[in-house]
């Protein structure tokens, strides 16, 4: 096998590890969470969505870069490894200490006095992570996904089974908190247990400096996407209330369902794969094309079949409580098309080593973003709801911008790798909206019908046109189940 087809194999198994592992994770944690929202309210939900941000810029700050800094170092020693370690540590006991002292002050932010206690225990998932980030990292260096899909597997299920247990036992909004706990607990557990890196006894203050100095940039830009990621939340629970929260973060789990996890699935595998092709242009533009055209095939049809099918999906899985939340998933999902192509130019800025562009582009974006959302809330939630939409097609602009400079990737040759799928997926969607007009089904049945006439015609179009992306998936697939074949023969 040449180095480019070993190249493609190692992506491809990548790919496909860690599809299975996001899969099944989110899988697992959006069928608990339906149950779930059985027996709690959407003011729980909202409440545990008010502490997001808070967490994650723990989960940031305690990481600093670090672990990109690791993936991306073509030669990374055990002193290395170590020095991330003890500096990951350190960082999560006093990071917890701190949420542990602006607890109090939280909850006078949203006037909401539950939150203290929530913060204080919560914020030992921060202390527990910080055990398992350079395991992960070291896997993901490797491109060794099996093992972390055999780790993420057993956590999800074990965290699962808790939580519904106790929200049936009346625990209410602790079932969500034990949820996160167990989970981070066993994940832990097991990538200890499974990975065979231990840290040594060196620590070293140039290679800190060496890690830090790449990651402080990404860490920089990292704390500003996940305020921004979280502004909504933030504005929602601090002009509105908890329910309305509730709603928002229930319709953006399940929206997350295809946009996040599939931008994660490229984001985890291509990062690594593709810094070791950085200094090759041509290769780099050559797969970055296979990527938006791959992954706008799969995100573009799915977001446009939420749209029409997320009334019949709500009422059939949840309570009458959660009607309202239907319209916020249908325009979070309108606002989730292009934010996987926003993570695939953004990767090139990384894999390129630019984490001082990155930065600047993200306050360029975020500037933008705070201008629309200060006029679109003047208009209630939906109006904030419509201003995420034109954020998110706005910021595609800047975010495509350097792949122009650094890779030649331009504009126009990204809006004829995708805009044919677009344009199909969403000839989809008003193929799927006219045929239910004119079948009064149950909701079970609607979706079923409905979806199926929606899957014929996308991938009978595809075939019909001849389109790149279902070619090369088939391709790929054809070789994947050639090759298994011919070492069972």
């Amino acid at each position: 096998m040449n180095s480019t087809n070993a190249f493609r194999h190692t992506m491809v198994t990548g790919i496909i590890w860690t599809f299975f592992e996001q899969i099944f994770r989110i899988g697992i944690q959006t069928i608990t969470t339906l149950i779930l929202a059985w027996f709690l309210l959407p003011e729980d939900f909202g409440l545990i969505a008010m502490l997001t941000v808070f967490f994650a810029l723990a989960n940031s700050l305690m990481d600093s870069g670090f672990s990109q800094a690791l993936i991306r170092k073509k030669e990374v020693s055990k002193t290395d490894y170590s020095t991330a370690f003890y500096t990951n540590l350190t960082l999560g006991f006093l990071i917890y200490i701190l949420l542990f002292s602006s607890a109090h002050f939280i909850s006078i932010f949203y006037n909401e006095p539950r939150l203290v206690m929530l913060v204080r225990v919560m914020g030992l998932i921060v202390i527990i992570n910080s055990f398992q980030l350079v395991q992960v990292a070291d896997l993901t260096r490797k491109l060794n996904f099996k093992v972390q899909f055999r780790v993420i597997l057993p956590s999800a299920i074990f965290s699962s089974i808790v939580a519904v247990s106790m929200a049936a036992m009346g625990f209410g909004i602790w079932s969500l908190v034990f949820q996160m706990l167990i989970f981070s607990f066993v994940s832990t557990t097991l990538y200890w247990t499974v990975n065979k890196w231990r840290p040594s006894k060196e620590f070293s203050l140039e290679s800190l400096n060496e890690m830090f100095g790449f990651g402080s940039k990404l860490l920089a830009s990292g704390l500003l996407e996940t305020i921004f990621q979280n502004i909504y939340v933030i504005t929602i629970g601090k002009l509105f209330s908890a329910t309305l929260v509730g709603y928002y973060f229930f319709a953006q789990r399940i929206q997350q369902l295809v946009v996040d996890q599939l931008s994660g699935v490229v984001q985890k595998v291509t990062y690594p794969a593709l810094s070791s092709i950085q200094d090759d242009n041509p290769a780099l533009k050559s797969f970055y094309r296979k990527i938006i055209q791959v992954v706008t095939y799969v995100v573009f049809p799915c977001m446009i079949a939420l749209v029409v099918l997320a009334k019949p999906i709500f009422s059939l899985m949840l309570k009458e409580d959660w009607l309202p939340a239907v319209p916020y998933l249908q325009l979070l999902c309108i606002a989730g098309l292009l934010y996987p192509l926003h993570v695939i130019n953004l990767n090139i800025l990384k894999v390129k080593g630019r984490s001082d562009l990155f930065l600047h582009l993200e306050i360029v974006k975020k500037i933008m973003m705070v201008i629309i959302l200060l006029v679109s809330s003047k208009f209630g939630i939906f109006g904030i709801l419509i201003g995420e939409v034109i954020s998110s097609f706005l910021a595609y602009i800047p975010n495509s911008y350097f792949s122009v400079k650094l890779i030649n990737y331009s504009i126009p040759e990204q809006l004829r790798d995708f805009i044919p799928t677009s344009l199909l997926a969403f000839t989809m969607g008003v193929i799927m909206y006219t045929v239910g007009l004119f079948l009064p089904l149950s909701e079970f049945t609607f979706i079923l019908v409905i979806g199926l006439v929606g899957a014929t015609f996308y991938i009978l179009a595809n075939y019909l046109l001849k389109m790149p992306a279902q070619l090369l998936i088939l391709q790929i697939l054809k070789e994947k189940y050639l090759k298994g074949g011919q070492s069972h023969g």
